[in-house]
């Protein structure tokens, strides 16, 4: 006897790939290239790095010089400004540029500037596999070709480029594995609902792809947990919710019994297996960083002496990453940790406080005095909108049931949420890069919706040339979009540390907040 189910909703539409949407990426991609390697090897202090890059360059270094063999890698072997705090695989990426290039500008950013461009694509992609459109693709790509975070974050040697690419793939392949279990789930036969737990939806490589990228996130920072905790919700929830859309008799019982387990594989077990993978040098090398700690007596005397009932390398390895936790819960502001470019997350909203990355000032130009800087900066036409865009995406998403706007709103979630619950925590904006991608891909929906809106344009010139009847909400996509270019030639002397006089400088600083 088999189960009446309600009539089945529709399937996923998708629109084939098309000539188009190569001919677009060609040209985000293209442009991605030229405006992330323009002036990539400037600005250096005297040849070295500069910024943060005075922690990761020399690292990455101490690899390239203590490496036996491309499998394992080198070490950081030299802790630089102290305890290495951050996982290897970053530095293992920086340190492929520098094995190309040396110790060299070109060679600690090239990395940076190949992943930076592979963001601006797989926000585009990520955008074209929730919209289904090449148009609004092509919105996304170009929004984030032209955002200052995006770009300056693509040209120095640090590591928050690399965990935004993984992060921004992650959430792509995720939007990849809820439209092929939609799919599946659709295609079903009928048979398949008779019983209590409902049809079984096959391996799901997406899904496993999505593990693979958030366990290469976490082996850059470990603020890739957050991302395994929420697109893992996310994953589970989709079940759940699909099942019960779809009538299973029991579709808690299903999703625990039939989703789960192999969730939990894809996206727990396999970045933990990749997060331990990427230390792969530490555990070979001798003389890596508290590699003999379980042995010199370093754990007898320190917070957690219980660690010596583990194996001795499993207890150097998790005394090594207590010492790393203890370092970073004491960068708070309570405790006296303080930063003239401390920014608190609610200010990423808006790109109150960017953070400066280069300065060079009072350098004599004619008559005027000039400087040269490069800010991590967020333009008014995208930053001054996320806020705004948050909202319409919950709004259409409670009233509408657009669930193009899952992904990135969770995805947002993740790399915002998890820091109000550490705002006393020593902070900076170029933790918001992140956001970066997610906040453009929503936008680039609203263009979508803006674009459906007002009326005709009494233009016959204008119908001509568009080829179609020209709306007013085609016209205010267009603006935007000029906007956003114009913001960034605007504010590019910040950008790419171009000279400019004093007076040029303080005119596009808007608010105090931002010097």
């Amino acid at each position: 006897m088999t189960t009446a189910i309600s009539p089945a909703p529709s399937a996923p539409v998708t629109v084939p790939w098309a000539r188009r949407d190569t001919v677009a990426l060609a040209i985000v991609a293209g442009l991605a290239l030229f405006t992330r390697f323009l002036g990539l090897t400037q600005p250096t202090a005297g040849g070295t790095p500069v910024f943060d890059e005075k922690h990761y360059v020399p690292q990455a270094w101490d690899m390239v010089r203590s490496f036996e063999n491309p499998v394992l890698g080198g070490i950081e072997s030299n802790p630089a400004y102290g305890l290495v705090v951050h996982p290897p695989l970053g530095k293992q990426l920086l340190a492929v540029g520098e094995f190309l290039f040396g110790y060299t500008p070109l060679g600690w950013r090239l990395m940076p500037a190949l992943f930076g461009v592979g963001i601006v694509i797989f926000t585009m992609l990520l955008c074209r596999r929730l919209s289904q459109s090449t148009t609004l693709a092509f919105f996304a790509g170009m929004i984030a070709v032209f955002d200052g975070v995006l770009l300056v974050t693509s040209k120095f040697g640090m590591l928050d480029v690399f965990q935004v690419f993984f992060v921004v793939a992650a959430a792509w392949a995720l939007a990849g594995d809820m439209r092929q279990v939609h799919e599946r789930m659709h295609r079903a036969p009928r048979e398949a609902f008779a019983g209590a737990l409902g049809p079984r939806l096959g391996f799901r490589w997406w899904r496993f792809a999505a593990g693979v990228l958030l366990g290469l996130a976490l082996g850059v920072k470990w603020s890739g947990l957050y991302y395994i905790a929420f697109f893992g919700l996310l994953s589970a929830f989709w079940d759940l919710w699909l099942r019960r859309r779809y009538g299973v008799r029991s579709p808690v019982a299903g999703t625990l019994l039939r989703d789960i387990p192999a969730a939990l594989a894809s996206l727990v077990l396999v970045p933990a297996l990749l997060y331990i993978w990427a230390w792969r040098a530490w555990f070979a090398s001798e003389t890596s960083v508290y590699r003999h700690a379980a042995t010199d007596g370093t754990i007898s005397g320190s917070d957690w002496p219980w660690l010596n009932v583990l194996p001795d390398t499993v207890a150097s390895w998790l005394y090594y990453h207590l010492s790393v936790a203890q370092f970073h819960a004491s960068l708070t502001s309570s405790s006296g940790h303080s930063h003239p470019w401390d920014s608190k997350p609610w200010a990423w909203l808006v790109g109150a406080r960017p953070i400066l990355y280069y300065s060079a000032t009072d350098i004599k130009c004619g008559a005027a005095t000039c400087r040269e800087m490069i800010f991590l900066f967020g333009a008014p036409a995208i930053w001054w909108l996320t806020v705004p865009v948050l909202l319409w995406s919950a709004w259409v998403w409670l009233t509408r049931r657009d669930y193009r706007v899952i992904v990135p709103v969770v995805a947002f979630a993740a790399g915002f949420l998890p820091w109000l619950a550490a705002f006393d925590r020593q902070m900076y904006f170029f933790y918001a890069a992140a956001l970066a991608p997610f906040t453009i891909v929503l936008i680039s929906l609203i263009l979508g919706t803006v674009a459906g809106l007002g009326r005709p344009v009494a233009s016959k010139r204008l119908r001509r040339f568009a080829g179609y009847p020209v709306t007013s909400g085609h016209l205010a996509v267009v603006l935007y979009m000029a906007l956003v270019i114009g913001m960034f030639v605007y504010w590019a002397p910040i950008l790419y540390g171009i000279r400019i006089p004093d007076g040029y400088y303080n005119d596009i600083m808007w608010l105090p907040s931002w010097q």
